[in-house]
């Protein structure tokens, strides 16, 4: 078997693009997507249909409400196409406002709902600070399944579990980024601070049992991925899914719930206070959280320039 098919066994793999050709030729289970890459998307020709169409249909709505739809409507496209589930991003605009995120979380579910697709097939994707975990937490007491994404911190994580998340998403290959120039230096295998998280993460939330599903996300190389072999889920680009389907490397699980289980670990809680408190001290989490909302607000509004330009473009 080929590194990919290996990887499977383990690990269920997840497509982190929002191009549908991509995901058909590494069948994944299941497809997550973000601002950035539904904004590389629908600027590619063969998906400038779906946003003219869309746009076309709900003319007379705002733009933040046409953006949803156009999220909504690559979310069941790819839903035709995966198995599993599909991850839908609110508006990273609305980071720290726990009502207005549970108002867009309604609102996307709402549109998912009128397309005909059980909500169990979608991921409501959060940033994780706490007003966002917050959120979560009651999406989540509705039965509507939370995927909290930005995620670069042990607090982070350990929240989202005691908050009942469906799923976390810790950023390996940013928080590689960090540390690789702040060091000046690369790192492999398990010295990769962005794999250890992940590990730490992993290896909590077995021990102490928390249904919480962990997917490791934002890879650098091949590398990252084959150390978290065995995590519960993986989302990985088209490029370095295209390098796992054309290795031979042996991949071996390298994270183990039963030896998880196994382990000496200190249980810990974090209340609002004590959460900012860690959060702060931590400067790569904190840097790159607040870089990487400011991202996701940047191609948000970008989404909703193209919404307002396709107004005028021929159906």
């Amino acid at each position: 078997m080929n590194a990919l098919d290996q990887l499977k066994r383990y690990t269920v793999v997840v497509a982190d693009t929002g191009d549908f050709n991509a995901m058909r030729a590494y069948t994944p289970r299941d497809a997550t997507t973000n601002p950035t890459l539904i904004l590389k998307a629908v600027q590619k020709p063969e998906y400038r249909g779906l946003l003219v169409e869309t746009v076309a249909r709900h003319a007379d709505e705002g733009p933040a409400a046409i953006t949803d739809r156009l999220l909504v409507r690559f979310g069941t496209e790819i839903l035709s196409i995966v198995p599993g589930r599909v991850s839908t991003e609110v508006d990273a605009r609305l980071s720290f406002d726990e009502e207005g995120t549970v108002a867009r979380a309604h609102a996307l579910i709402a549109l998912y709902r009128e397309a005909g697709v059980p909500i169990e097939r979608v991921l409501v994707k959060i940033a994780a600070t706490w007003e966002g975990i917050r959120a979560a937490e009651r999406l989540e007491n509705e039965g509507i399944h939370c995927n909290l994404t930005l995620l670069f911190s042990f607090p982070q994580a350990v929240a989202c579990a005691d908050a009942g998340v469906t799923l976390i998403s810790p950023f390996v290959g940013r928080i590689y980024d960090w540390y690789r120039k702040r060091d000046n230096r690369d790192f492999q295998g398990d010295e990769d601070p962005g794999v250890l998280s992940v590990r730490r993460i992993y290896d909590y939330f077995k021990r102490f049992g928390y249904p919480t599903e962990v997917m490791g996300a934002s890879f650098r190389n091949v590398g990252q991925i084959i150390s978290l072999a065995g995590c519960d889920l993986l989302t990985i680009s088209p490029e370095l899914l295209e390098q796992l389907s054309a290795g031979d490397a042996r991949i071996e699980r390298r994270l183990d719930p039963a030896h998880a289980r196994g382990q000496s670990i200190e249980r810990v809680r974090f209340d609002e206070k004590h959460f900012r408190f860690e959060l702060n001290e931590d400067a790569m989490a904190s840097d790159k959280l607040a870089e990487g909302i400011r991202a996701f607000v940047a191609d948000a509004r970008r989404l909703d320039e193209l919404v307002v330009a396709a107004r005028s473009m021929p159906a």
